[in-house]
Protein backbone atom coordinates (compact mmCIF):
# COMPACT_ATOMS: atom_id res chain seq x y z
CA UNK A 1 0.00 0.00 0.00
CA UNK A 2 2.73 2.22 0.70
CA UNK A 3 4.21 1.69 -2.43
CA UNK A 4 0.96 2.22 -4.17
CA UNK A 5 0.53 5.18 -2.79
CA UNK A 6 4.07 7.00 -3.08
CA UNK A 7 3.60 5.89 -7.33
CA UNK A 8 0.13 7.72 -7.57
CA UNK A 9 1.52 10.35 -5.76
CA UNK A 10 4.20 11.01 -7.97
CA UNK A 11 2.52 10.13 -10.88
CA UNK A 12 3.63 7.02 -10.98
CA UNK A 13 0.77 3.58 -12.84
CA UNK A 14 1.64 1.19 -9.77
CA UNK A 15 -1.45 -0.58 -8.68
CA UNK A 16 -2.76 -2.77 -5.59
CA UNK A 17 -3.50 -5.39 -8.03
CA UNK A 18 -0.04 -5.09 -9.44
CA UNK A 19 0.87 -6.84 -6.85
CA UNK A 20 -1.42 -9.23 -5.92
CA UNK A 21 -1.03 -10.49 -9.15
CA UNK A 22 2.69 -11.03 -9.17
CA UNK A 23 3.90 -14.70 -8.98
CA UNK A 24 7.42 -16.46 -8.50
CA UNK A 25 8.61 -18.65 -11.23
CA UNK A 26 10.69 -21.75 -10.39
CA UNK A 27 12.69 -22.35 -13.34
CA UNK A 28 14.72 -25.20 -14.26
CA UNK A 29 18.38 -24.06 -14.52
CA UNK A 30 20.71 -24.61 -18.06
CA UNK A 31 23.18 -27.18 -17.61
CA UNK A 32 26.27 -27.41 -20.02
CA UNK A 33 30.30 -28.80 -19.28
CA UNK A 34 33.52 -27.23 -19.09
CA UNK A 35 35.98 -29.45 -19.63
CA UNK A 36 34.77 -32.55 -17.07
CA UNK A 37 32.78 -29.99 -14.97
CA UNK A 38 29.31 -29.85 -14.89
CA UNK A 39 27.90 -26.06 -14.74
CA UNK A 40 24.45 -25.40 -13.46
CA UNK A 41 23.27 -21.67 -13.98
CA UNK A 42 20.15 -19.16 -14.27
CA UNK A 43 18.11 -19.65 -17.24
CA UNK A 44 16.10 -16.91 -18.99
CA UNK A 45 15.25 -14.06 -18.29
CA UNK A 46 18.74 -14.40 -16.80
CA UNK A 47 22.26 -15.30 -18.28
CA UNK A 48 23.56 -18.57 -17.98
CA UNK A 49 22.91 -19.25 -21.20
CA UNK A 50 25.85 -17.21 -22.16
CA UNK A 51 28.12 -18.04 -19.50
CA UNK A 52 27.52 -21.51 -21.11
CA UNK A 53 27.54 -20.73 -24.43
CA UNK A 54 31.27 -19.00 -23.57
CA UNK A 55 32.64 -21.58 -22.26
CA UNK A 56 31.20 -24.00 -24.63
CA UNK A 57 33.18 -21.96 -27.49
CA UNK A 58 36.39 -22.38 -25.48
CA UNK A 59 36.16 -26.23 -24.61
CA UNK A 60 37.82 -26.76 -27.91
CA UNK A 61 40.77 -24.65 -27.20
CA UNK A 62 43.70 -24.91 -25.16
CA UNK A 63 44.20 -22.24 -22.79
CA UNK A 64 46.33 -23.51 -20.54
CA UNK A 65 49.07 -24.44 -22.94
CA UNK A 66 48.83 -20.99 -24.37
CA UNK A 67 49.00 -19.70 -21.00
CA UNK A 68 47.22 -17.25 -18.19
CA UNK A 69 46.77 -13.78 -20.27
CA UNK A 70 48.83 -14.51 -22.80
CA UNK A 71 47.24 -12.60 -26.15
CA UNK A 72 46.19 -15.90 -27.89
CA UNK A 73 44.37 -17.14 -25.10
CA UNK A 74 42.50 -14.07 -24.60
CA UNK A 75 41.55 -13.29 -28.30
CA UNK A 76 39.64 -16.50 -28.39
CA UNK A 77 37.88 -15.68 -25.06
CA UNK A 78 37.04 -12.28 -26.38
CA UNK A 79 35.59 -13.79 -29.47
CA UNK A 80 33.55 -16.42 -27.68
CA UNK A 81 32.56 -13.21 -25.62
CA UNK A 82 31.60 -11.06 -28.37
CA UNK A 83 29.54 -13.98 -30.34
CA UNK A 84 27.83 -15.19 -27.25
CA UNK A 85 26.62 -11.27 -26.35
CA UNK A 86 25.63 -10.82 -29.82
CA UNK A 87 22.97 -14.03 -29.04
CA UNK A 88 22.05 -13.17 -26.03
CA UNK A 89 21.18 -9.37 -27.06
CA UNK A 90 19.20 -10.24 -30.07
CA UNK A 91 17.47 -13.64 -28.99
CA UNK A 92 16.69 -14.33 -25.48
CA UNK A 93 14.25 -12.34 -23.41
CA UNK A 94 11.33 -13.77 -21.13
CA UNK A 95 10.39 -17.26 -21.72
CA UNK A 96 6.29 -16.57 -21.09
CA UNK A 97 6.52 -13.94 -24.06
CA UNK A 98 9.22 -15.19 -26.31
CA UNK A 99 11.27 -18.74 -27.29
CA UNK A 100 14.23 -18.77 -26.12
CA UNK A 101 16.42 -21.16 -28.67
CA UNK A 102 18.78 -22.36 -26.20
CA UNK A 103 19.33 -25.73 -26.97
CA UNK A 104 20.72 -24.13 -30.33
CA UNK A 105 22.50 -21.81 -29.09
CA UNK A 106 24.67 -24.51 -26.96
CA UNK A 107 24.16 -27.82 -29.51
CA UNK A 108 27.60 -28.92 -30.56
CA UNK A 109 26.57 -28.02 -33.92
CA UNK A 110 25.83 -24.50 -33.88
CA UNK A 111 29.02 -24.08 -30.89
CA UNK A 112 31.68 -25.63 -34.00
CA UNK A 113 29.56 -23.39 -36.26
CA UNK A 114 30.80 -20.40 -34.13
CA UNK A 115 34.09 -21.80 -33.54
CA UNK A 116 34.68 -21.88 -37.45
CA UNK A 117 33.97 -18.42 -38.21
CA UNK A 118 36.56 -17.26 -35.25
CA UNK A 119 39.74 -15.84 -37.15
CA UNK A 120 43.31 -17.63 -35.55
CA UNK A 121 45.00 -13.87 -35.80
CA UNK A 122 42.53 -11.33 -36.58
CA UNK A 123 40.16 -9.44 -34.01
CA UNK A 124 36.25 -9.97 -34.92
CA UNK A 125 33.85 -6.96 -35.93
CA UNK A 126 31.01 -6.31 -33.71
CA UNK A 127 29.81 -3.48 -36.21
CA UNK A 128 28.87 -5.92 -38.90
CA UNK A 129 27.02 -7.46 -36.50
CA UNK A 130 25.15 -4.50 -35.81
CA UNK A 131 24.59 -0.66 -34.87
CA UNK A 132 28.25 0.86 -33.14
CA UNK A 133 27.09 1.54 -29.23
CA UNK A 134 29.07 4.71 -26.77
CA UNK A 135 31.24 3.45 -24.19
CA UNK A 136 29.69 1.61 -21.12
CA UNK A 137 30.00 2.89 -17.35
CA UNK A 138 29.57 -0.09 -15.24
CA UNK A 139 27.19 0.51 -12.03
CA UNK A 140 27.82 -1.31 -8.69
CA UNK A 141 24.19 -1.98 -6.95
CA UNK A 142 23.49 -5.34 -7.07
CA UNK A 143 24.50 -8.14 -4.27
CA UNK A 144 25.63 -11.78 -4.65
CA UNK A 145 26.19 -13.95 -2.27
CA UNK A 146 27.77 -17.60 -2.15
CA UNK A 147 26.71 -20.00 0.63
CA UNK A 148 27.71 -23.22 1.62
CA UNK A 149 26.63 -25.58 4.70
CA UNK A 150 28.32 -28.01 6.57
CA UNK A 151 26.42 -30.45 4.97
CA UNK A 152 27.69 -29.34 1.52
CA UNK A 153 23.98 -27.42 0.72
CA UNK A 154 25.03 -24.87 -1.77
CA UNK A 155 23.03 -21.70 -2.42
CA UNK A 156 23.58 -19.11 -5.24
CA UNK A 157 21.79 -15.81 -5.18
CA UNK A 158 22.04 -12.40 -6.92
CA UNK A 159 20.03 -9.49 -6.26
CA UNK A 160 19.89 -6.39 -7.91
CA UNK A 161 18.42 -2.82 -7.67
CA UNK A 162 19.60 -2.12 -11.49
CA UNK A 163 21.07 1.74 -11.62
CA UNK A 164 22.61 3.67 -8.82
CA UNK A 165 20.38 3.23 -5.83
CA UNK A 166 17.13 1.99 -8.01
CA UNK A 167 14.98 4.21 -8.69
CA UNK A 168 16.26 6.64 -6.08
CA UNK A 169 13.09 6.45 -4.18
CA UNK A 170 12.06 5.42 -0.83
CA UNK A 171 8.51 4.74 -0.75
CA UNK A 172 6.86 6.22 2.73
CA UNK A 173 8.45 4.54 5.49
CA UNK A 174 9.15 1.29 4.11
CA UNK A 175 12.94 2.25 4.54
CA UNK A 176 14.32 0.39 0.78
CA UNK A 177 15.03 1.70 -2.41
CA UNK A 178 12.44 0.72 -5.02
CA UNK A 179 14.81 -0.18 -8.73
CA UNK A 180 14.97 1.23 -11.96
CA UNK A 181 14.59 -2.28 -13.40
CA UNK A 182 12.92 -1.28 -16.17
CA UNK A 183 16.05 -0.59 -17.88
CA UNK A 184 16.52 -4.19 -18.39
CA UNK A 185 14.01 -4.27 -21.31
CA UNK A 186 15.21 -3.19 -24.65
CA UNK A 187 13.68 0.34 -24.73
CA UNK A 188 13.72 0.48 -28.51
CA UNK A 189 15.47 -1.59 -30.28
CA UNK A 190 19.04 -0.70 -31.32
CA UNK A 191 19.09 1.92 -28.65
CA UNK A 192 21.54 1.17 -26.13
CA UNK A 193 20.50 1.21 -21.96
CA UNK A 194 22.62 2.67 -19.09
CA UNK A 195 25.14 -0.40 -19.56
CA UNK A 196 25.31 0.41 -23.14
CA UNK A 197 23.54 -2.94 -24.20
CA UNK A 198 21.70 -2.96 -27.72
CA UNK A 199 19.42 -5.59 -27.17
CA UNK A 200 16.47 -6.19 -29.47
CA UNK A 201 12.64 -7.67 -29.76
CA UNK A 202 12.77 -9.99 -27.87
CA UNK A 203 13.23 -7.88 -25.13
CA UNK A 204 10.80 -5.28 -25.43
CA UNK A 205 8.90 -3.94 -22.75
CA UNK A 206 5.05 -5.21 -22.30
CA UNK A 207 3.02 -5.92 -19.43
CA UNK A 208 3.83 -8.60 -17.19
CA UNK A 209 7.12 -9.12 -18.35
CA UNK A 210 10.17 -9.40 -16.82
CA UNK A 211 13.30 -7.76 -18.65
CA UNK A 212 16.45 -10.07 -19.49
CA UNK A 213 19.15 -9.86 -16.88
CA UNK A 214 23.08 -10.05 -16.49
CA UNK A 215 21.90 -11.72 -13.09
CA UNK A 216 23.79 -15.70 -13.76
CA UNK A 217 23.91 -17.24 -10.13
CA UNK A 218 25.81 -20.49 -11.14
CA UNK A 219 27.27 -23.78 -9.17
CA UNK A 220 30.12 -25.61 -10.31
CA UNK A 221 30.19 -29.63 -9.54
CA UNK A 222 32.79 -31.74 -10.44
CA UNK A 223 31.11 -35.36 -10.84
CA UNK A 224 28.77 -34.86 -8.04
CA UNK A 225 31.00 -33.14 -5.93
CA UNK A 226 30.51 -29.31 -5.43
CA UNK A 227 33.46 -27.52 -6.91
CA UNK A 228 32.55 -23.64 -7.10
CA UNK A 229 29.43 -21.49 -6.25
CA UNK A 230 29.66 -17.91 -8.48
CA UNK A 231 28.34 -14.83 -8.97
CA UNK A 232 28.54 -11.12 -9.71
CA UNK A 233 27.45 -7.54 -9.42
CA UNK A 234 28.63 -5.44 -12.47
CA UNK A 235 25.98 -5.60 -15.18
CA UNK A 236 27.05 -7.22 -18.22
CA UNK A 237 30.15 -8.23 -16.84
CA UNK A 238 28.32 -10.19 -14.28
CA UNK A 239 28.38 -12.85 -16.88
CA UNK A 240 32.36 -12.22 -18.05
CA UNK A 241 33.71 -12.15 -14.31
CA UNK A 242 31.69 -15.44 -13.75
CA UNK A 243 33.62 -16.87 -16.96
CA UNK A 244 36.81 -15.89 -15.84
CA UNK A 245 36.33 -17.45 -12.43
CA UNK A 246 35.79 -20.56 -13.73
CA UNK A 247 38.97 -20.57 -16.32
CA UNK A 248 40.89 -19.24 -13.68
CA UNK A 249 40.59 -22.24 -11.26
CA UNK A 250 39.87 -25.02 -14.14
CA UNK A 251 42.56 -24.10 -16.65
CA UNK A 252 45.17 -21.94 -14.47
CA UNK A 253 44.31 -24.15 -11.10
CA UNK A 254 44.36 -21.03 -8.90
CA UNK A 255 42.58 -21.34 -5.71
CA UNK A 256 39.24 -19.38 -5.49
CA UNK A 257 40.45 -16.39 -3.74
CA UNK A 258 43.06 -15.71 -6.76
CA UNK A 259 40.61 -16.47 -9.12
CA UNK A 260 37.96 -14.20 -7.85
CA UNK A 261 40.30 -11.08 -7.56
CA UNK A 262 42.63 -11.24 -10.45
CA UNK A 263 42.04 -8.18 -12.67
CA UNK A 264 39.31 -8.83 -15.36
CA UNK A 265 38.39 -7.95 -18.88
CA UNK A 266 35.13 -7.51 -20.99
CA UNK A 267 33.44 -8.12 -24.30
CA UNK A 268 29.76 -7.36 -24.70
CA UNK A 269 29.22 -7.32 -28.53
CA UNK A 270 28.94 -3.64 -28.39
CA UNK A 271 30.26 -1.64 -27.99
CA UNK A 272 33.71 -3.15 -30.61
CA UNK A 273 35.94 -2.84 -27.29
CA UNK A 274 37.64 -4.65 -24.66
CA UNK A 275 37.25 -2.80 -21.17
CA UNK A 276 40.06 -4.50 -19.19
CA UNK A 277 41.01 -3.48 -15.80
CA UNK A 278 43.99 -1.70 -14.44
CA UNK A 279 47.18 -4.19 -14.57
CA UNK A 280 45.13 -6.90 -16.47
CA UNK A 281 47.38 -7.48 -19.59
CA UNK A 282 51.16 -6.98 -19.79
CA UNK A 283 52.29 -3.84 -21.94
CA UNK A 284 53.20 -6.68 -24.41
CA UNK A 285 50.18 -8.50 -24.52
CA UNK A 286 48.35 -5.36 -24.83
CA UNK A 287 50.65 -4.65 -28.16
CA UNK A 288 49.93 -8.24 -29.74
CA UNK A 289 45.90 -7.58 -29.28
CA UNK A 290 46.00 -3.97 -31.26
CA UNK A 291 47.95 -4.97 -33.81
CA UNK A 292 45.48 -8.07 -34.20
CA UNK A 293 42.66 -5.07 -34.74
CA UNK A 294 41.82 -4.72 -30.52
CA UNK A 295 40.66 -1.87 -29.66
CA UNK A 296 41.49 -1.48 -25.39
CA UNK A 297 39.63 0.87 -23.16
CA UNK A 298 40.69 0.88 -19.28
Amino acid sequence: KAIVSASQKHGGVLALEDFANYRVIIRKPIQCFYRDFRVLTAPPPGSGVTVCEILSILNAYDLKKWGFHSAKSIHFAVEAMRRAFADRNTLLGDPAFVYNPIDRLLSPVYIRKVRSVISADKAGNSASMGIQASPMREKMNTTHYSIVDREGNAVSTTVTLNGFFGGKVIAGHTGFFLNNELDDFTLKPGVSNQFKLIQGKANVIAPNKRPLSSMSPTIVMKGNKLSMVLGAAGGPTIITAIVQTILHQIDFDMNINVAVNLPRYHMQWLPDLIYMEPFAFSADTQKVLKKMGYRLKL
